[in-house]
């Protein structure tokens, strides 16, 4: 049998029949001052607080009932001697049980002498220190997470707040495990949780009543992600901007709720709404993950307001957050600063490349010397150079004592080895394979012009010079002031070939009062000399005293 449906009236009724009960318990209340009934629970010995309605400023006696056995009648103004007697202490609105006992418990009512109309009612419950409804109704549970701060809080409940003169409340008082504890934890760890009791003691005529409490510490690793505050700008971020352009700041918050408050403020006003404002703030929010933001919106920046704080301010039930920031105007580059140093950087360039033309000889034979540059031996050669003779046709070559105080200025001096034809060559062998031979184990030729002829001759330099090419041997070309005018004509095809092939070096003869002679170690015969041969394997043992300034008395170059 299908069941019939209830018609709109009927439903309303019924939601009548519902609410009036309430509507009739609320009207009672209002119209007689009677408040529902309050539950007071207190363990055995401990002090318990109970507070009346709002006391009216003319009616200052304040009468509470009991319904123990016998019914009490307890007034404010009893005096200080029958309060004491009783146990009690009656102050304004407030009712104090100094030790609570199973013979208090029961129902408790107040009013005032002229205004019985204003009434409250509590019901007391004395609970035994080993019941385990008192430990239920006594136990508050506290979470704390590791690696954190944490402080344990004491509850107030039904314990004096005002201020009452005969009752002194000192500071609580923390145990655990019956051993006093701090209620602060700097770092708390696993090893922290458990019960701990705290207690309010109180100070009256002398003796000390107390309320204690326990709280349950539950330290747990992991702290659930709920960073409600400001997650951007910075506190004290600069935003670099141009004057009379938009610039947009944006303010973002994670929020319990969009009801939370995210604003801006510049300096300490408000920034309007209004979108046809110059500056004004448009805030947003996403329901669905609770992020707020509030844009600060420049429609033109202008110079005023470089001049001002700008805060994003956060407002919620948990916590507040402010965050600062102000506006600086970018700087544009100087072009006339931008083109000095380019400027500069050019002839700085400029100036090092010409240098380096300049002064490379020196440069490098500086650091062959200071600072010990010298060539490796990874090359497997023996010489660092084989010094070779050929005829000069003229009277300019190098005559016996030059060429000697050449080579043994390379030695000694400078630290070079050196092959000699007349000195390291075996005789007896042939002399073009003999010359090779010395050529493969040097790591460079000089040729020297020298008169007379004292070596194999120019005839054999041009039996060698296709292999002098092929190998691409460094060759160091020595020629004289006479025969430089007149190279390309007086000398033979192969030594013309091999001079043009190697780094050509100028002697300009030994006389030491000429200032292009070449006598002297710093002149520019030996510093050309010494660029274009490598650096020596390994410096001479022999130091500057062996040979004197000058080659004259040797006799010189």
């Amino acid at each position: 049998m299908r069941k019939r449906s209830s018609s709109p009236r009927e439903r309303q009724s019924a939601r009548l029949k519902m609410v009036l009960p309430l509507l009739l318990f609320l009207l009672l209340t209002f119209i007689t001052g009677v408040r529902p009934q309050t539950r007071v629970n207190v363990k055995a010995g401990d002090l318990v607080l109970l507070q009346c309605g709002l006391c009216p400023h003319d009616v200052p006696v304040t009468l509470w009932r009991t319904d123990g056995n016998p019914k009490t009648v307890l007034s404010s103004n009893m005096s200080a001697a029958e309060q004491e007697q009783r146990g009690v202490i009656v102050f304004r609105n407030t009712l104090v049980v100094l030790s609570a006992s199973v013979d208090r418990q029961g129902n408790y009512s107040c009013s005032y002498l002229r205004n019985t109309s204003i009434q409250s009612q509590f019901l007391l419950r004395v609970y035994s220190a080993q019941s385990k409804d008192c430990e239920k109704k006594y136990t508050y549970n506290m979470t704390c997470y590791t690696q954190t701060a944490c402080r344990l809080f004491c509850p107030e409940v039904n314990i004096p707040t005002v201020n009452i003169s005969s009752l002194i409340r000192g500071d609580v008082l923390w145990h655990q495990n019956g051993k006093p504890t701090e209620p602060y934890f700097q770092s708390v760890e696993k090893t922290d949780s458990g019960m701990y009791t705290c207690t309010w003691p109180f100070l009256h005529s002398g003796r000390i009543y107390n309320r204690s409490f326990t709280v349950v510490l539950d330290v747990q690793t992991d702290k659930p992600m709920k960073n409600y505050g400001i997650s951007s700008p910075q506190d004290g971020q600069v935003f670099q901007v141009e004057l009379d352009t938009t610039v947009v700041i944006t303010c973002r918050a994670v929020t319990d709720s969009c009801f939370s408050s995210l604003f801006w403020l510049s300096d300490d006003q408000f920034v309007s709404d209004n979108e046809t404002l110059r500056v004004y703030n448009n805030r947003t929010c996403n329901e669905t993950n609770m992020a707020r933001t509030a844009s600060l919106v420049f429609r033109k920046v202008q110079e005023e307001d470089l001049s001002k704080n700008f805060t994003c301010k956060f407002e919620s039930d948990e916590l507040g957050a402010i965050t600062t920031i102000t506006l600086m105007k970018t700087a544009r580059p100087s072009y006339v600063t931008v083109a000095v140093c380019s400027v500069v950087i050019v002839v700085v360039m400029a100036a090092s490349v010409v240098i380096y033309v300049k002064f490379k000889v020196d440069v490098t034979l500086f650091f062959r010397d200071s600072l010990g540059c010298q060539s490796g031996a990874s090359d497997e050669k023996v010489y660092d150079a084989f010094v070779m003779c050929y005829k000069s046709d003229s009277d300019g070559g190098l005559n016996e004592d030059d060429r000697r105080c050449l080579e043994k200025t390379l030695e000694e001096r400078f630290g070079y080895k050196l092959c000699l034809f007349d000195r390291d060559v075996l005789p007896g062998q042939a002399e073009a394979e003999a010359v090779l031979v010395s050529v493969e184990q040097s790591r460079a030729v000089v040729l020297v012009p020298c008169y007379p002829d004292p070596g194999p001759g120019t005839g054999l330099l041009s039996a060698i010079h296709a292999a002098l090419v092929e190998r691409q041997t460094r060759l160091i070309f020595i020629d004289t002031e006479q025969a430089e005018g007149s190279r390309s004509g007086s000398l033979p095809e192969a030594l013309q070939l091999l001079s043009e092939a190697g780094d050509c070096v100028t002697w300009r003869g030994s006389r030491p009062s000429s200032s292009s002679s070449s006598s002297s170690f710093s002149s520019s015969f030996w510093k050309q000399l010494r660029y274009h041969l490598p650096a020596p394997r390994r410096e001479s043992k022999q130091t500057h005293q062996l040979l004197p300034q000058t080659c004259k008395d040797a006799p010189l170059l």
